[in-house]
């Protein structure tokens, strides 16, 4: 299969070019101090999981009480002072280290479109850590339903017809088998899989999919689908 048969891209944001597993552990150990330095990442993740099903709403208000949900079960700071350092940190979840150079190198090509189950006051401050790389984004409060609801896929796809770009000229691009991989292949898309967590087990901060769906593309970061587009 060519690259040259899509004309946009559309991208899973949070664990595919923002590294929020690791926006989450930095924020819950330091915040936490030396007993939260003690607990592994499935520790962490493990109540961080049931809080993010507890408090569903927009995230720019919600990870606060995700953040107190995940620190009273592992027995960390949740007072008030807690909850607003996360979200402050919350506003500045890192980026992997390839996506923002490769997000440049892809825009060159084609039309690139942020899919997020963030809001849009939490996905402006990813769009702006990444150096706003994308030409058109929908977001969660935007769409209504969250990922993996195919009517975010179903709203997008009016988006961007729109703009004249039909289904099969789209790619879509992400790290969750559970909230995108698995939909879009069953929504007919053409699905590039970015596993990020390649080489290490479980499913880190993101659900467990039912299966894995086998991707058309496969990388384990966003470079090596650069790389792989400008060899063609």
């Amino acid at each position: 299969m060519s690259f040259a048969q899509f004309k946009v891209l559309t991208f899973d944001i949070v664990g595919t070019c923002i590294d929020f597993e690791k926006g989450i552990l930095d924020g819950v150990r330091d915040i936490g101090g030396q007993k939260a330095a003690k607990l592994s990442d499935d520790d962490i993740f493990k109540p961080y999981l049931v809080g993010r099903v507890k408090f569903p709403g927009r995230s720019s208000v919600v990870m606060r009480d995700v953040y107190l949900h995940t620190a009273k079960e592992l027995g960390l700071p949740h007072d008030d002072a807690a909850g607003d350092a996360f979200m402050r940190h919350f506003f500045k979840f890192p980026t992997f280290e390839d996506s923002v150079e490769a997000l440049k190198r892809l825009r060159r090509k084609f039309r690139l479109v942020a899919m997020t189950n963030f809001d849009r006051v939490a996905y402006t401050a990813c769009a702006n850590t990444l150096g706003l790389p994308f030409h058109d984004s929908v977001t969660v409060d935007e769409a209504q339903y969250p990922k993996p609801d195919p009517r975010f896929f179903s709203y997008n796809l009016g988006r961007q017809s729109a703009f004249g770009y039909k289904q099969d000229e789209i790619l879509h691009v992400a790290q969750s088998q559970y909230h995108d991989i698995g939909v879009a292949r069953e929504l007919g898309y053409k699905v590039c899989w970015i596993e990020r967590r390649k080489g290490m087990k479980g499913f880190g901060g993101t659900p467990v999919p039912k299966v894995v769906t086998k991707p058309d593309f496969h990388f384990s970061t966003l470079r090596e689908l650069a790389d792989a587009v400008d060899k063609g």
